[in-house]
């Protein structure tokens, strides 16, 4: 196949794409492209239509919902009118207008029973001056002034309610429930009640209007209704299998009666019950409630999407007091039309399928000539000598014009491999040779450098380390005894002058003051010059305390200084360390970082558990403890020896406080990180793992930087 790509300029395969699948490609694209189109015809009819048809629908279930509520008030001022031409009512009512008080008590009992039959939730008989006082009614008088009935809704508190029946006040109260898509309710129960009322006027004999008939029914967890309503509109078979169809009444935005289920897919032992005291969402309130516009749209009814439809409720006043609401759940919807989308996908797919096979089997013939080239091209990668030969297609054709060319390529082509090879067998040994050797130097060459390195460095620090062990030995014993003598002889000397020793107290502290200052610094001096005398147990303990006890140490230091020490301190895993070293290195480095802001600013101290990768999932390998400052900062040409010891920058400065932090860290196999900006400040990270870890480094080995890729950083040493 390179052989042909060489000479024709493609590869076989990009000639096969080229003729092959490119009859198959263009036979069938014109088909692809039909079905396509069909597919986002159907796809586009199925939302417009169908969309279009779902809103009409719950349009008409809105009418015939506010119809049937209508209906309702209807029936109930028919069911007074009923009572009121009863043959009981009128015997009793007769000899009640003939002054006959005590037929009000045998009135009430019968209006109880009627109340009771006819589904009421009261009903009564009150006179006209009743009627006048109670500012309810005294809105319906005006509509009754004919003799004629009127029916109307209303809201009425608690107190009103009460007054009706006390068992109204109870029914009336709902407590609210939080819903998504709504405000928050400012209140925890609704205690309004809202009321379908019918005042019936009662003529006596005479035809004058001295009492009336007071009935109506209280919405507030009224299922019949909304129930009633639902099996009208929502028969079954109107809407697809597990599709839920509601209705709700609302007073304000709370839903009252409803049959939205609390659990539209109940689990086992849950029921599915009733969303009272939800909220309708934000939007639909502000349309209905606010602007009076019915609402026919997608709504977000208590947990679920629903096709709804929203119209508003008013009372006899003509105000806006609630809604009404028809819809049925849209996921169904939703379903069937993903199916159909898959059935169209998967007809397409089969379309395709049978109509490229088909293009395949009639277009056989043609590519029969492709497929023995496909053979000799194979079979010449190979290394098989074959040739492609006749094709037994006619001289003119393109193919069988094709195959000669490619045989007699395939002739000259064999000629000249045999020239080459045999020259390249020659080239290739004496190459072979010569990289073999080259190779071979190379590797010697860089294993010489490597350990030469290795060496001089090793060498380098071994001196270092001796010649500071010996000075620092000497030093310390010839120093230490002259201090303790002048320590004791200062101690002597302010005994004895007693009293008068006050005149110069201040020298006198002073001089033991810079003693115990030369004792710090040959302590230090011994520590780092032989670390493995210093070396102390190491028991597991906590950061937090550790970190705490080095806060109050550090404050009597920089009490003097306008220094604030912020603490975020959140790790929680154990460490092993040397509880006295870890709080020398802390002390240290805030000590360090106080000095490098010339006497005000902020320091962090922050603490976290130490990831793998920074994974919280990944494995926990210690703790991480980061010192921050706003000070001067340190520049990068510094960093690389802030660690060297006696290398400082301050006039009373020792430079070995950060060389025994990095030795104590480096000798528990710890890390340390430094981040510095000049004008911005220093990062200290310190990493110590749960086990402490044997360093197998020299001791400026291993230091690692954010910042500088360097073996040493640090802050302005002490």
């Amino acid at each position: 196949m390179g052989i042909f790509q060489k000479f024709f300029g493609v590869s076989y395969q990009q000639m096969k794409a080229k003729v092959r699948y490119r009859i198959l490609i263009l036979t069938l694209l014109p088909i692809l492209l039909t079905l396509v189109s069909l597919v986002f015809i159907t796809i586009y009819w199925n939302i417009s239509y169908t969309g279009t048809q779902l809103f009409m629908k719950v349009k008409a279930d809105l009418a015939v919902a506010n119809s049937m509520l209508k209906a309702t008030q209807k029936q109930q001022q028919q069911a007074l009118e009923g009572v009121e031409e009863s043959f009981s009512f009128q015997e009793e009512f007769n000899s009640l207008c003939r002054d006959d008080e005590s037929r009000l008590a045998t009135i009430a009992e019968d209006l109880e029973i009627q109340r009771k039959e006819l589904n009421l939730d009261f009903l009564r008989l009150v006179s006209v001056a009743d009627a006048q006082a109670d500012p309810d009614l005294r809105l319906m008088l005006a509509y009754t002034s004919e003799g004629n009935p009127y029916s109307g809704l209303m809201v009425l508190n608690e107190q009103r309610l009460a007054r009706l029946s006390p068992k109204l006040a109870e029914q009336a109260r709902i407590e609210l429930v939080p819903t998504q898509k709504a405000e928050m309710p400012s209140k925890r129960y609704e205690t309004n009640g809202l009321l379908s009322r019918t005042l019936l006027p009662v003529p006596n004999a005479d035809g004058d209007v001295f009492w009336y008939l007071d009935g109506g029914i209280l919405f507030n967890r009224n299922t019949k209704i909304v129930d009633t309503i639902r099996d009208l509109v929502y028969e079954k078979g109107t809407l697809p299998e597990r599709s839920i169809g509601t209705v709700t009444i609302f007073l304000d935005n709370v839903r009252i009666s409803t049959n939205v289920p609390l659990h539209f897919f109940p689990r086992q032992g849950e029921e599915r019950g009733r969303a009272l005291g939800s909220l309708v969402s934000e939007e639909v309130r502000s349309t209905v409630l606010l602007e009076g516009k019915n609402w026919v749209n997608r709504a977000f009814v208590f947990d679920d999407w629903f096709i709804s439809a929203y119209a508003p409720l008013t009372d006899i006043r003509n105000q806006r007091i609630g809604m009404i609401y028809t819809g049925f759940s849209e996921s169904p919807f939703v379903h069937n039309y993903l199916l159909n989308i898959i059935e169209l996908g998967t007809i397409l797919m089969l379309v395709l399928f049978v109509s490229g096979l088909l293009v395949y089997r009639g277009a056989y013939s043609l590519l029969q000539p492709i497929e023995r080239i496909h053979h000799v091209v194979n079979a010449v990668q190979a290394g098989r000598n074959v040739r492609i030969g006749p094709l037994g297609l006619e001289r003119e054709n393109e193919l069988s014009n094709l195959a000669a060319q490619f045989d007699l390529m395939l002739d000259l082509l064999q000629q000249r491999n045999t020239q080459i090879q045999a020259a390249a067998e020659q080239l290739e040994m004496k190459v072979e040779e010569r990289t073999r050797s080259l190779q071979q130097k190379t590797r010697e060459l860089q294993q010489n450098v490597r350990l030469l390195n290795e060496t001089r460095q090793q060498m380098v620090v071994n001196e270092k380390l001796t010649a500071l062990g010996e000075l620092t030995a000497g030093i310390a014993h010839e120093i230490n005894n002259p201090t303790a003598v002048i320590l004791g002889n200062m101690e002597l000397l302010k005994y004895e002058l007693g009293e008068g020793a006050e005149t110069v107290s201040e020298e006198i502290e002073l001089i033991i003051q810079q003693v115990g200052r030369i004792s710090t610094i040959i302590r230090s001096l011994l520590q780092y010059s032989r670390p493995g005398e210093f070396n102390a147990p190491l028991e597991m303990h906590e950061l937090t305390p550790i970190i705490e006890e080095m806060m109050v140490l550090v404050r009597h230091s920089i009490k003097q200084q306008e220094v604030v020490l912020n603490t975020q301190l959140e790790a929680n895993c154990s460490v092993e360390v040397n509880q006295p070293q870890l709080l020398q290195v802390l002390i240290n480095l805030v000590i360090n970082a106080a000095h490098a802001m010339e006497g005000k600013g902020q320091i962090w101290i922050r603490s976290r558990n130490w990831y793998r990768n920074d994974d919280p999932q990944d494995e926990l390998l210690g703790v991480q403890i980061e010192v921050e400052d706003e000070g001067q900062g340190i520049p990068p040409e510094l960093l690389s020896r802030i660690f060297d010891p006696f290398y400082t920058t301050r006039k009373d400065g020792t430079g070995l406080g950060l060389s025994l932090s990095y030795g104590i860290i480096k000798r528990i196999g710890g890390t340390i990180e430094v981040d510095s900006t000049v004008g911005k400040g220093t990062l200290f990270t310190i990493g110590l793992y749960r086990h402490a870890r044997e360093s197998s480094v020299g001791i400026y080995d291993g230091l690692q930087f954010a910042s500088v890729t360097a073996e040493k950083g640090g802050d302005k040493p002490n």
